[in-house]
């Protein structure tokens, strides 16, 4: 196979009709009414990236497995598909899928309800690779690495999993998706699934498996992907000794049809219908309302399902009334877990499982509302100052270097969460002096 790189993602992005959140690094959201089957097509599934995507050679590649291990592996792509595999569907979601309708804003990608898919995963079990490596009693984690790296003085994105999920054979090495090799935006070669855990366990581009005595050390495992050990009020500021890592995702459903603003009919058939999950748990129940909850129907589930995969649900409707209806969904877990009707805040803006909710409207369209999309996305909004000018000119020169406008315009900060946001970058590298974080502060939330 020849040399893949960036500009084969950049294609897709071009052509799909995935929601561009960021365009470098790559973060791109399903539309809701794409998700109609219960394996999502490749092309309609979310990409997550948290650094640019690397270039691969499949002829070069290999993946040394190391540290607590009696035998140290240096395993090609080759010897890993003749490895006795498994082909499982599981749902990836990312932990901050819903981060968009936190209040208040949280920073980060502002996903609102499509970073989840399901597919049909084909690999070799972890374990069975460590086993080949003989593993160590002291090993109690494994450390996983992919070969996208940030820029500047960026962490290295490396994630790390408990031994005894580990063990349980479950985690793949995956090769594969939906019966196709796996697409570089999905992680090329080789792509860790974790099933039933939030989607950053899933490292893309995997080229280094260690296994440790103890947890990895770096920002992604100590300080990212974490919530309070309790509920905290909306906007409190944690700190990381009092946050849990997530482990597992939380139970929650989406409508996908009828898309919200659709324009239905009276006395015409409808189908309200979704997917519900609960990560390593299996979905009991999940009730409709039509009425904004007043009152709950049960869904119907559907046939397909597996372990660590989404359900499908349908419920039949004929509105009857003109007006506008609000159209609810949550689900019930078998472990009597439910959909609440308000999520957590947390300092991440992870893990959102409110009630659904579309409104729809019966017998007449629903004005569009107008959005903003401005020409030159380094031009201020208002009157052009001196000041606007040269803030314009840092953001141009000093944040673009790493991610595009298109991530900082979605953000909806006030000075304070731009201030930390801009001491994490400047942190990682970014090169701005306190009177230019200033300007370049009440620059961004005027934006």
């Amino acid at each position: 196979m020849s040399m893949l790189g960036g500009s084969a993602i950049a294609a897709l992005a071009d052509s799909s009709s995935l929601i561009v959140h960021s365009a470098r690094p790559q973060d791109l959201e399903t539309p809701v009414h794409l998700l109609t089957t219960w394996i999502t097509p490749n092309d309609a599934f979310y990409i997550r990236s948290h650094f640019y995507t690397p270039a691969i050679d499949a002829q070069t590649w290999q993946l040394p497995v190391d540290g607590d291990v009696a035998r140290p592996l240096a395993l090609t792509l080759d010897a890993i598909r003749r490895m006795p595999s498994r082909d499982v569907p599981v749902t990836l979601e990312c932990a901050g899928n819903g981060r968009g309708n936190y209040d208040p804003p949280v920073a980060g990608v502002q996903w609102r309800r499509g970073a989840v898919g399901n597919a049909r995963w084909t690999g070799v079990p972890l374990a069975d690779v460590l086993r080949k490596a003989g593993l160590e009693p002291s090993a109690k984690f494994i450390w996983i690495d992919g070969a996208d790296t940030g820029l500047g003085r960026a962490p290295d994105f490396i994630r790390s999993v408990p031994i005894d999920k580990v063990l349980r054979g479950d985690v793949l090495l995956a090769y594969a998706m939906n019966g196709e090799p796996l697409p570089l935006a999905h992680g090329f070669p080789l792509r860790v699934i974790v099933p039933g855990w939030e989607g950053a366990y899933c490292v893309k581009w995997v080229n280094h498996i260690t296994a440790s005595d103890h947890d990895h050390p770096g920002p992604f495992v100590s300080a990212s992907y974490r919530i309070p050990r309790r509920p905290v009020p909306p906007g409190s500021v944690v700190n990381a000794a009092d946050t849990v890592p997530i482990r597992g995702l939380v139970v929650k459903s989406i409508i996908t049809s009828p898309a919200d603003g659709a324009a239905l009919m009276p006395g015409q058939a409808a189908t309200i219908s979704g997917f519900a999950w609960s990560g390593e748990y299996a979905i009991r129940t999940v009730e409709v309302s039509i009425d904004g909850g007043r009152s709950w129907a049960f869904a119907r589930l559907g046939d397909d399902h597996a372990p660590h995969a989404w359900r499908q649900f349908t419920l039949p409707w004929r509105p009857r009334d003109p007006g506008s209806r609000v159209l609810l969904s949550r689900a019930t877990d078998v472990r009597g877990r439910r959909q609440p009707l308000a999520a957590d805040w947390n300092p991440g803006g992870y893990l959102f499982n409110a009630v659904d909710s579309v409104r729809v409207n019966v017998g007449e369209e629903l004005a569009a509302s107008p959005s903003h999309h401005p020409s030159d996305p380094y031009a201020p909004i208002a009157a052009v100052t001196p000041q606007d000018e040269a803030a314009a000119e840092l953001l141009k020169t000093r944040c673009t270097i790493c991610h595009a406008t298109d991530l900082i315009d979605a953000q909806r900060l006030d000075a304070n969460g731009w201030q930390r946001e801009l001491t994490k970058m400047t942190g990682w590298g970014a090169q701005l002096s306190p009177s230019e974080r200033d300007l370049l502060i009440d620059y961004l939330i005027r934006r």
